[in-house]
């Protein structure tokens, strides 16, 4: 019968050889990292490691452990290159600064753009940021707002990414893509949905509420017990509240802030009417600088990998290795790729920290095409 200890006591044999050799090889590796710092020559060369899984695979005696053989040297190559990253951050070796540290954001006198209308979510995220003193302005949608920066009308805008209940706002993901803005800071705004009408009206009086899809949706338990109601979609909550003032119908109301029921001079029907207390929407502050102030901590990029297996992995590897907490991940379509993914990712760091420097070396140097949003 086989003796278990003793099969034990051959892989703890085994295993000291593999740690030896292993420990060789990265010895090495920080000898080809030496001969890359003096000639400039990029850590990743796809093809060479190609070449070295075919021929691992080939030494392999099962198919099984062909497999295992391709996936072990895979991992090996891969925390070489991280060691070399490394190495390269070290020596001093920097890739091109494209971003610029200040001490603070220039937020005095700035010309701020927001989607929807006065009252909205997205105006108390711009007061908040930027005090209510702010010279702000409103336009129709989050691609407007794009475009006032790109056409200097607007110095920041204040745009919607990420609400706690209903998830991610696709569009704003995609327009990050589509213009070359940044972003350098963010705030987050409660979502606290309160029943508006007229002053002159009571709660029996109500037959119609507006509000946006979203907050409808937030609001759905509350609505139920008013099944007599017809609820209809606007594109803003404060756009409710304003049609609701300006049709001056007691039977209208809307689902919007306090803030909308102050601006509009509109009453509060119901105070709490949403399922989740703890409903909140994310905000991000987009400008046309590449610039980041010095005590920024969160760093939003995006990168597009080849179609092939484990890629992904390894370009995650990159934030596990360097010590970096991952946030956020999120993928969307790639327009005219079927079945590719642009992934987004939020982690924790400043462009000045080495660790993150590692992380984005070796990200630039793996992906098919990187872009770094903002730090903030």
């Amino acid at each position: 019968m086989v003796d278990l200890l003793e099969l034990r006591g051959k892989i703890d044999r085994i295993d000291q050889e593999v740690i030896r050799l292993f420990e060789e090889r990265m010895e090495v590796s920080r000898k080809v990292a030496d001969f890359k710092i003096q000639t400039g020559k990029p850590v990743f060369d796809p093809e060479r490691e190609n070449d070295k899984l075919k021929k691992v695979k080939g030494l392999a005696h099962t198919s099984f452990n062909a497999t295992g053989a391709e996936e072990l040297f895979q991992q090996i190559m891969s925390m070489s290159r991280k060691l070399q990253y490394q190495l390269l951050t070290e020596h001093g070796v920097e890739e091109e600064k494209t971003y610029t540290m200040v001490e603070r954001l220039p937020k005095e006198q700035a010309r701020v753009v927001f989607q929807g209308v006065e009252g909205a979510y997205s105006y108390a995220a711009m007061q908040e940021f930027f005090g209510e003193d702010v010279a702000g302005f409103h336009v129709q949608t989050w691609k407007d707002a794009m475009d006032a920066i790109a056409d200097g009308r607007a110095d920041y805008a204040v745009l919607p990414i990420e609400n706690s209940t209903a998830g991610i706002v696709a569009e704003i993901y995609d327009l990050l893509v589509d213009y070359d803005l940044y972003i350098v800071g963010e705030q987050i705004i409660r979502c606290e949905h309160t029943l508006l009408g007229l002053p002159e009206a009571t709660i029996d009086d109500i037959q119609v509420v507006y509000s946006h899809p979203q907050a409808l949706m937030q609001c759905k338990t509350y609505l139920e017990k008013h099944p007599q109601w017809d609820t209809r979609e606007t594109g803003n909550t404060a756009v409710s509240a304003k049609k609701v003032r300006e049709d001056r119908d007691v039977s209208k109301g809307a689902i919007a802030s306090r803030q909308a029921a102050r601006f509009y001079g509109l009453q509060v029907l119901e105070d709490n009417i949403y399922q989740n207390r703890y409903n909140s929407t994310r905000f991000i502050i987009v400008s046309g600088k590449q610039e980041y102030a010095s005590d920024a901590g969160k760093i939003s990029i995006c990168f597009e990998l080849p179609h092939k297996s484990g890629t992904l992995y390894n370009m995650l590897s990159h934030f596990i290795y360097n010590g970096l907490n991952m946030t956020k991940i999120e993928s969307r379509p790639i327009p005219g790729r079927n079945w590719e993914y642009r992934f987004f990712v939020d982690f924790e760091g400043n462009l000045e920290d080495s660790a993150v420097k590692n992380a984005l070396r070796g990200i630039r140097q793996e992906a098919s095409q990187v872009r770094v949003f903002g730090n903030y």
